[in-house]
């Protein structure tokens, strides 16, 4: 006769002590304390605080004063009306701020720089524009064909250089106009086939 073996698939289970799981038990909901946030002030309120929070700059600027060379510059729809002042330190003031806190791109100053550059003037003059129309690229090229037609009333002889450099053409180029039946100036309709 042959004895069958115990195999753990046919062998009882012993439930001796075996411990049961146990329960969670959730923490009892105590009311919390909302934070209750202060009421937001008005927009037109808004506006007067962060005007009081911004730093305090040097906005104005202390116009130049005495004879100056007058020109007006041109660009898109911007125009620039430029004051030469001989004798200064190089100083340019737009729109009564300094040129730095009104053109913020640093491409965009050095090409209102450029004529006073390439003509060696950078020192020689202070600067007074008053700008107005289009944005701040447009006028900052406004600004430039200002100044150099305001060095050619200064030196004549100056002619030659600032010609070469394209400073004192103005740039022709301006926004098409739209037209009836399009949505821009060549923008069409979406065609649809059926």
């Amino acid at each position: 006769m042959a004895t069958a073996k115990k195999t753990p698939a046919t062998a009882k289970r012993s439930t001796a002590a075996v411990p049961a799981p146990e329960k969670k038990v959730a923490p009892k909901k105590t009311p919390a304390v909302e934070a209750v946030a202060p009421k937001a002030a008005p927009i037109k309120d808004m506006a007067k605080i962060a005007k009081a929070a911004a730093p305090k700059s040097e906005s104005k600027v202390a116009k130049p004063t005495g004879e100056y060379l007058y020109a007006a510059g041109n660009r898109k729809t911007c125009v620039a009306r430029v004051r030469l002042y001989p004798n200064g330190t190089g100083a340019i003031i737009v729109n009564e701020k300094k040129l730095e806190e009104y053109i913020v791109v640093p491409s965009k100053r050095d090409s209102v720089k450029a004529p006073l550059r390439i003509t060696g003037h950078l020192k020689t003059f202070d600067i007074s524009v008053k700008t107005s129309g289009g944005g701040l690229g447009g006028q900052a090229d406004a600004i430039r064909h200002g100044i150099a037609k305001a060095l050619l009333e200064f030196d004549p002889a100056l002619r030659i250089t600032l010609k070469r450099a394209g400073f004192l053409t103005r740039d022709p180029r301006m926004k098409e106009r739209k037209k009836f039946g399009l949505h821009r100036a060549r923008r069409a309709p979406q065609w649809s086939k059926r």
